[in-house]
């Protein structure tokens, strides 16, 4: 069997069913193809519903790709969306002429037109791919793909689990405006909710039309078959364009070892994962006893229960499955600060000077308003940050808005240092955190020693993203 004809086939896979031991064969290859092609796509995640939408090689969410970690990987991407299209590869550090973003780091790649990506796959883990154009991305054109990382705890078994939502585009044109009647998601007892003043007013809130779990709505979303005592790897993906997610899997705690790709000194405990726009979550859990369990978000929107996928024991795949309540309550959510814990000791702690500092007020989004702002300046209008090669940078964050903004950098991975005045114990490697909304701050750290060019920093809701909240890091020689 030729190498690219048996990659194609493992990229095809369904997303629903457990992901197998990487092959041999494609681990030990010095280079991995790919291809991916970009179509509309009429998806139907339950029974009497379909929505227009795309797909990569017909599926919604596209095909899971692998590689080992600094394998080189060339995808072949032919768009045949209708639009103009690139690929953004979250996550990836790689050349900046390979990052996807179109007008800055290549030529949008027009309908019927083809581009190849190729890069050496870095940093190992959970990763994805999606289009960054955003009514592309909000439909339908993104996919996991996994970095393999040779000492990675083993598993019995491996989920890659992505939770999408269909977009009301109506809805969504009017959040674009600032004047969404939607309400917010999130339980009703979280930060979000509690946090929220009187007479606040959101206007750009989308609503959506359904709520899926790796391609389908529950209770159609493919049963996950486990065995009692096995110890499972869960690899989970907010893909959803606006909304916070809270996940709970029924009677389990799950164990975080991984943000964003990127491994927790400390794997921590939590009864419940919190996952803010583009984050990924790497959770083990052993499956204790026999029975079928409820994976599925927690939320205040009457339809949530769609987004639910069920664990079940062998023999136990049709029992009713234990539920959780839509309701916090007592139980630990996996924050940041969960999971990095607070130093209690800051006097034990020596700051290194940083080579460049920038400190960004995120603003706008008053109600019937449309800009979404950075120190009030919308893109391209807000001044990059220019570094140079080997320059300690640290960005500090401070959220005069009543929404929280999941802010990412592209090509990076940065450190969260601090969180509301508070240092953490254990800074979090992370490309994308959520900066906490009515006065949060937060304080990031990175090197510069990503290849040079125009890396992007950005709200990844879509909404806050294409209404301005967006500059660069620039790299000069």
């Amino acid at each position: 069997m030729q190498r690219a004809h048996f990659l194609q086939r493992s990229a095809g896979a369904m997303l629903a069913v457990a992901i197998p031991p990487f092959a041999s064969r494609a681990f030990a290859e010095d280079e991995l193809s790919y291809k991916l092609t970009s179509t509309p796509f009429a998806f139907s995640p339950s029974t009497g519903q379909s929505y227009p939408s795309y797909a990569y090689n017909g599926f919604l969410p596209g095909p899971i790709l692998r590689a080992r970690v600094g394998q080189r990987v060339r995808i072949a991407y032919t768009n045949k969306s209708g639009h103009d299209s690139t690929i953004h590869w979250h996550g990836m550090i790689l050349p900046n002429a390979m990052d996807g973003v179109q007008n800055v780091t290549q030529k949008p790649v027009p309908p019927n037109g083809t581009f190849e990506y190729a890069f050496a796959a870095n940093p190992s883990g959970t990763r994805w791919y999606h289009d960054h154009y955003d009514r592309q991305l909000i439909n339908g054109l993104f996919g996991v793909f996994i970095v393999e990382d040779p000492a990675d705890e083993p598993a019995d078994a491996e989920f890659a689990i992505v939770f999408h939502d269909v977009p009301s585009m109506p809805s969504y044109e009017a959040a674009m405006r600032g004047v969404s009647n939607a309400p917010m998601t999130e339980p009703m007892d979280s930060r979000e909710m509690t946090s929220m003043k009187a007479g606040d007013k959101m206007g750009d809130e989308v609503g959506y039309l359904a709520h899926c779990i790796n391609g389908a709505s529950y209770p159609q979303t493919k049963t996950l078959s486990v065995r009692a005592g096995s110890r499972v790897r869960l690899r989970m993906l907010n893909a959803n364009p606006t909304q916070t997610k809270y996940v709970r899997l029924a009677g389990h705690k799950l164990t975080v070892t991984h943000t964003d790709g990127n491994r927790l000194s400390v794997p921590i405990d939590v009864d419940v994962v919190r996952l803010g726009v583009a984050e990924r979550i790497d959770a083990y859990v052993t499956i204790a006893h026999p029975g079928a369990f409820l994976l599925q978000e927690i939320s205040s929107e009457p339809t949530a229960y769609q987004q639910s996928v069920v664990l079940a024991t062998t023999g136990m795949e049709h029992a009713p499955p234990q539920a959780s309540s839509m309701l916090l309550g007592d139980a630990v959510v996996g924050t940041y600060e969960t999971l990095a814990g607070i130093n209690t000791k800051p006097q034990t702690y020596m700051e290194l000077r940083a080579n460049v500092t920038q400190h960004f007020e995120l603003g706008g989004g008053r109600y019937g308003h449309s800009a979404w702002t950075m120190n009030d300046k919308v893109y391209p209008h807000i001044p990059p940050i220019i570094v140079h090669r080997g320059d300690l940078v640290r960005i500090t964050y401070h959220n005069t808005t009543d929404m929280d903004h999941p802010m990412h950098l592209h090509g990076h991975v940065f450190k969260i240092t601090k969180i509301d005045g508070k240092r953490l114990a254990r800074p979090l490697l992370k490309d994308t955190s959520l900066v906490r909304s009515n006065g949060g701050t937060m304080t990031w750290e990175f090197r510069a020693d990503s290849p040079a060019g125009r890396w992007l920093l950005h709200c990844h809701n879509s909404v806050h993203m294409m209404s301005g909240m967006m500059t660069e890091v620039d790299y000069k020689s």
